[in-house]
């Protein structure tokens, strides 16, 4: 736990130093607070976000996920209102709930099912990705007219389902084996 800690410790460090990096820099040529505003939220997110996984290790996997999940949309707003750009805010917003929503399902896969069969659970993690690719083009394309489908989607989908399969028969092979 010891180890943990200071890792949280030379993290936040870092951090801080980017942080006071950038408003240095921007009131040193600007005079005050501009675009530095933007890095420094951004910096803050990502400390509250990866703090409990510092402190915690493998443990905070699901309190850091948490973070992300509290953390987000307030985030968005304000890089929204720091940029100007309101889109940064509505699709985003959008984006985070049904990304987050995902990975709240890839962590209770692997809670169950990876407890016992780890390729099971990624091969089912593949699989997975799957709808979400549709659910996140379908949003896109009510959103901003983003083509639903096209060879990139196409390629994403070729490769989760082999890498699914991959996981399925290499664990079916290792099972028939024991």
């Amino acid at each position: 736990m010891k180890k943990n800690m200071v890792i949280s410790v030379v993290f936040s460090a870092v951090l801080l130093t980017g942080l006071a990096s950038c408003l240095i820099c921007d009131i040193s040529i600007f005079g005050g607070l501009t675009w530095s505003l933007i890095p420094a939220s951004s910096i803050v997110f990502a400390w509250l976000v990866c703090l409990p996984y510092m402190i915690l290790g493998k443990r905070g996997a699901a309190a850091c996920l948490l973070s992300l999940s509290v953390f987000v949309i307030p985030y968005l707003l304000v890089l929204s209102r720091l940029t100007g750009v309101k889109e940064v805010f509505y699709v985003g917003a959008v984006m985070a709930v049904v990304s987050i929503t995902f990975l709240w399902i890839i962590t209770a896969v692997f809670s169950y099912i990876g407890r016992t069969d780890k390729l099971a659970a990624l091969g089912t993690a593949f699989l997975t990705a799957i709808p979400f690719v549709f659910c996140v083009n379908a949003l896109l394309y009510k959103m901003i007219a983003e083509p639903i489908f096209d060879i990139w989607d196409m390629l994403t989908v070729l490769l989760l389902l082999v890498l699914a399969c991959l996981c399925f028969i290499y664990d079916c092979a290792r099972n028939r084996n024991r």
